[in-house]
Formats: structure tokens, C-alpha cells, sequence
């Protein structure tokens, strides 16, 4: 099981995910960025994740749609601000496709993967929200136990590649 770090967030707008994963740096990376992969594990149990479509390059869409029990669907359109394959992964839901505003631009993720020796991965998600609110309003859906089980799921798959 991953192992938690205490990293503290840089403002009163950021929730942080700190992990040490027993998986190596790129497996980590590639579960985040092969749509086949996201599918799998990025969804908190019993939610899925029945599609995912990725162009994974600075300026790139991503789509991922996630779906309760009861099959309602949850899309989360973004663009990708940021990519260094295999170190980190900047993308935001400020944007649609082609660079399109979104309605309301919730959150901006920084994730960032490090070899940690011995085929472990030193994995931080910084996730900045535009707003105090929408910080609060994260946390109450459960930001720290979801994103704390996609990433135990995610280490799982991580594990297999």
C-alpha cells in the first residue's frame, strides 16, 4: 500500500495528494496517460469510469467521464497546460477542447511523479481551485477518501505493468 506524505498545501485554494507508490515512475505516469489504463482505476469504487479520450501534449483535450451505481454520467472535459512525459502532468477544467472556456472552471491539477529507488514512485497531486469555496466544496465530496482510493487503485494497476 502507498505510503502517505505529509505535504502541506501553499494557500488556503489547494488540497494536496502526497504518496510514495510501490510502482515504478513510468507505470505511474502511463496509468495517467493511456486512456485505456484511466479507465481502470480512476474512478473511486463502486463509481467507473466507462470512457476516457486523451491527447496527451501541452495544449491537448482530455476528456474523462465518470459514472455513479445507477449509470449517471459525469463528464470532466480539460486541456492539458502542461506535459513532461514521465515527470508531470499539468492539466485544467478552465478550458474545453480547443482551448473553449469551460462554464465554471473548478480546479487546476499539478501532478508530479519521482523515482523514489527500489521501483517506487513519489507521486504529488496538487489540486488548486479557483476559489475558497470551491476548495470547501471539493472537500466535501470527499476529496481525501476519493482521491485517496483512485490512488490505491491506481497503484494497484501501476503494480501490473
Amino acid at each position: 500500500m502507498a505510503t502517505k506524505l505529509d505535504i502541506a498545501p501553499a494557500d488556503d485554494r489547494e488540497l494536496v495528494l502526497a504518496r510514495i507508490i510501490n510502482a515504478p515512475r513510468e507505470s505511474v505516469y502511463r496509468c495517467w496517460t493511456d486512456q485505456n489504463l484511466i479507465t481502470q482505476w480512476f474512478s473511486p469504487k463502486p463509481w467507473t469510469t466507462p470512457r476516457a479520450q486523451m491527447d496527451v501534449r501541452t495544449g491537448g483535450s482530455t476528456l474523462v467521464v465518470m459514472a455513479d451505481p445507477d449509470g449517471n454520467e459525469y463528464p470532466n472535459p480539460g486541456v492539458f497546460l502542461e506535459v513532461i512525459p514521465g515527470e508531470k502532468i499539468v492539466l485544467t477544467d478552465a478550458y474545453t477542447k480547443a482551448w473553449v472556456p469551460s462554464e465554471k472552471p473548478f480546479m487546476t491539477v499539478v501532478l508530479t511523479f519521482e523515482g523514489e529507488g527500489e521501483g517506487r514512485t513519489r507521486y504529488v497531486a496538487r489540486v488548486r481551485h479557483w476559489s475558497v469555496a470551491d476548495r470547501e466544496q471539493h472537500e466535501a465530496m470527499g476529496f481525501d477518501a476519493g482521491w485517496g482510493q483512485c490512488t490505491d487503485q491506481l497503484e494497484d494497476l501501476a503494480k501490473t505493468l
